[in-house]
């Protein structure tokens, strides 16, 4: 077995997303207290869910009960792009990462997990039990942290912390970016569009989990015309000649 992508290698690269994972997780937990929720309320939501969008929509509509068809809407409508990063994915893994493993581990495709296992040339069932370790206590822990001590912390330590996770998910794109310049052109296509969503007033009627999506897929499709990636599968020609 390649040690390289194995179970070890997931966990040393899944600590730095669970160190940024402290920040965001902490704020929500802060949320979750103010709104109303009890601190063994918000640590179960984090460890059922893990997904920060969605868990900070889901206080909003938690408050005013009975309103079921707005939850699902609304946390259909934020989470959507995962589908789309799972069919990504699921291109890579290998034959042992099938069934039920699909599923178990399916429940923990998160932006930066999933840009950090899609760099990967194959994705092994262990490698990717390893990469979402630390991330999901990272989450649970945090959101306890944020529940416990968010009133004792200064606001300038909050303001830094809520930035945090931005910054991991740079050092996560960049090496990529630095290796493979089709990935750059893909980067700025889908911040060109995100721009347009952000301040085109029509466009920004829209919620940000289409948004997202929007912008991911047709990134992707864009290059998809400029620069197709050949399948390994196919025969290679070189000056007319197989």
């Amino acid at each position: 077995m390649n040690t390289e992508i194995g179970f070890k290698q997931g966990l040393k690269d899944g600590l730095p997303i669970g160190l940024g994972y402290l920040s965001v997780s902490f704020t929500f937990g802060i949320m979750a207290i103010i709104n109303g929720l009890y601190v063994w309320e918000a640590v179960l939501i984090s460890m059922l869910c893990v997904t920060s969008a969605g868990q900070l929509s889901g206080i909003t509509v938690m408050l005013s009960p009975g309103r079921y068809m707005e939850m699902i809407i609304s946390q259909f409508v934020i989470n959507i792009r995962y589908s789309f990063m799972s069919v990504a994915l699921s291109q890579k893994v290998t034959e042992r990462f099938r069934g039920v493993w699909r599923w178990i581990f399916g429940f923990m495709i998160t932006d930066e997990i999933f840009a950090v296992a899609i760099s990967k040339p194959v994705v092994r069932r262990s490698y990717f039990a390893g990469i979402t370790v630390a991330p999901y206590l990272g989450w649970a822990v945090g959101t306890l942290a944020g529940a416990c001590l968010g009133d004792i912390l200064p606001d300038s330590v909050m303001s830094a912390l809520g930035i945090a996770i931005y910054a991991m998910f740079v050092a996560i794109v960049l090496p990529v970016m630095k290796r493979d310049r089709p990935v750059v052109f893909v980067v700025l296509i889908a911040v060109g569009l995100s721009c347009l969503f952000y301040y085109v007033p029509f466009l920004k009627r829209i919620p940000g989990g289409i948004a997202v999506s929007i912008c991911a897929v047709a990134a992707a499709l864009i290059m998809t015309f400029i620069r197709p990636v050949s399948d390994p599968e196919d025969p290679v020609y070189v000056d007319g000649k197989e």
